[in-house]
C-alpha cells in the first residue's frame, strides 16, 4: 500500500441545517443512537494516490453498488469516543489519540489502510467544530458519541484487500446510560459459544465481531439477563469480556481487568480505568479470572464488586450472574462502593470537574 498521507478537510457545510428549536427537542430526550448532526466527514483512500478528498459535507445516505466489496467480504472497522461540554462551554475530546491508533491496528488487522493518527483526530475536530452546538450541555451524564469508520467502496467480486476504501465520521448525541440512577446488569455465562480465537479478530473493532455476538446475546435475552459473558475458546473457563464491554474484578482494594490475550479488545475505558484506580489508591492490575472462581470468590464474599466499561456506559456494575445450572448475585444486587468510585472519577475528569491530570482531555478552540 502507498505511503500514508495526510489531506486537507474541505469545508462544504449543509445551506439549511435544522433549527434550534429542532436541535433543543432532540437534545432534551437524545437516546443513544437515534439521531445524528448536520454533517458528517469523509476521506478516500484510492491504490496508488493514499488518502485524498477529505471533506465535511452534510449528513447524507451513502450510494454503492450491489458489488462494493464490503457488502460481500466484510472489510469494515469502527471506532466509538465522546466529546463533552465543559463547565466553562468549551467541548473537549476523551483521548482520540488512543482512538486513533487502535483503529490502525484493526486497519491492520483486515488488510486495511492506516489512516494516520493525526487526520483521525482532525477529522473528528473538524465535524465536532462545525457540529458543537450538538453538544448537550454541561452538568449531566450527556454527551456527543462520534464514530468514525472505514469500509471498503471497491466494486467487484473476488477474495482479496479492496484497493478503494471510504472513511467517514458521523455524530449522534447520546443521553444518559443510567437516566433513573445506576443500576447493575444481568450476566448470562455463555459456555458452548465464543467470541473470537487467538490469532483471530478479537483485537479488532470490527462488525464481524459484534455480528457474531448477535445469537449469543439474544440466548442472554431468553435466560432473562442484560448481557453475555464470554469465556476463552481454547479452555472454556477463563473470563474475557462481554458483547460490547470489557470486566473487572474488585477483591477488595484489588482490581483486576483479564489479561489482553489477543482475543478481546483493546477497551479505552478499561485502559484509562487501570490507570485511575491506581490514582485512588488501588492495587489495579491485569490477570486471569475463571467463571468457577468467579462464582466460588462471589458466593464466599472475598469477590466483593464486579463491573463492566466501556465508551456508551463508561462503567456498569454487574448484579445477578447466571450460567448453565447456577446463579449468584454479586454485591448484594446494588452498585458497590469501589465501582460508583471510579465511575464518578472517570466522569469527572471527562466532564471537567476534576485536574486532567493525564492530559486525557483534548480541547478544541
Amino acid at each position: 500500500m502507498t505511503t500514508p498521507t495526510t489531506p486537507t478537510i474541505e469545508l462544504k457545510p449543509s445551506a439549511s441545517p435544522l433549527s434550534a428549536a429542532e436541535r433543543d427537542a432532540i437534545l432534551a430526550n437524545p437516546g443513544f443512537g437515534r439521531h445524528f448532526t448536520d454533517h458528517m466527514v469523509t476521506i478516500k483512500w484510492t491504490e496508488g494516490r493514499g488518502w485524498h478528498d477529505g471533506r465535511l459535507v452534510p449528513y447524507a445516505p451513502l450510494s454503492l453498488d450491489p458489488a462494493t466489496m464490503v457488502l460481500h467480504y466484510a472489510q469494515e472497522i469502527f471506532e466509538g469516543l465522546k466529546a463533552y461540554r465543559r463547565p466553562d462551554g468549551s467541548v473537549a475530546t476523551f483521548r482520540p489519540e488512543k482512538n486513533a491508533r487502535r483503529f490502525q491496528a484493526s486497519a491492520r488487522r483486515l488488510g486495511m489502510p492506516e489512516l494516520p493518527e493525526e487526520a483521525f483526530i482532525e477529522a473528528c475536530d473538524a465535524l465536532v467544530r462545525q457540529d458543537r452546538a450538538w453538544v448537550p450541555a454541561h452538568g449531566g451524564e450527556e454527551s456527543l458519541y462520534l464514530r468514525p469508520f472505514m469500509i471498503a467502496t471497491e466494486v467487484g467480486l473476488g477474495v482479496k484487500p479492496a484497493n478503494e476504501y471510504l472513511f467517514i465520521v458521523i455524530a449522534s448525541p447520546a443521553g444518559a446510560y443510567f437516566p433513573g440512577g445506576v443500576k447493575p446488569v444481568s450476566i448470562w455465562v455463555s459456555e458452548d459459544r465464543v467470541r473470537a480465537v487467538p490469532g483471530g479478530m478479537g483485537d479488532a473493532k470490527t462488525g464481524g465481531n459484534y455480528a457474531a455476538s448477535l445469537l449469543a446475546q439474544a440466548e442472554a435475552a431468553k435466560q432473562g439477563c442484560d448481557q453475555v459473558c464470554y469465556l476463552d475458546a481454547i479452555e472454556r473457563k477463563w473470563v474475557e469480556e462481554l458483547g460490547g464491554m470489557n470486566l473487572y474484578f474488585v477483591y477488595g482494594n484489588k482490581i483486576i481487568t483479564p489479561t489482553l490475550t489477543g482475543s478481546i479488545l483493546e477497551g479505552v475505558t478499561r485502559d484509562s480505568l487501570l490507570t485511575v484506580a491506581r490514582d485512588l489508591g488501588y492495587e489495579a492490575e491485569e490477570g486471569r479470572v475463571s467463571v468457577d472462581q468467579w462464582q466460588r470468590d462471589s458466593e464466599n464474599g472475598t469477590l466483593t464488586e464486579v463491573f463492566a466499561c466501556g465508551t456508551a456506559a463508561v462503567i456498569t456494575p454487574v448484579g445477578t450472574v447466571k450460567r448453565a445450572g447456577a446463579q449468584w448475585q454479586q454485591g448484594g444486587g446494588e452498585p458497590g462502593e469501589v465501582t460508583m468510585r471510579l465511575r464518578r472519577a472517570l466522569l469527572d475528569i471527562q466532564r471537567g470537574t476534576a485536574e486532567d491530570t493525564h492530559g486525557w482531555m483534548r480541547t478544541l478552540a
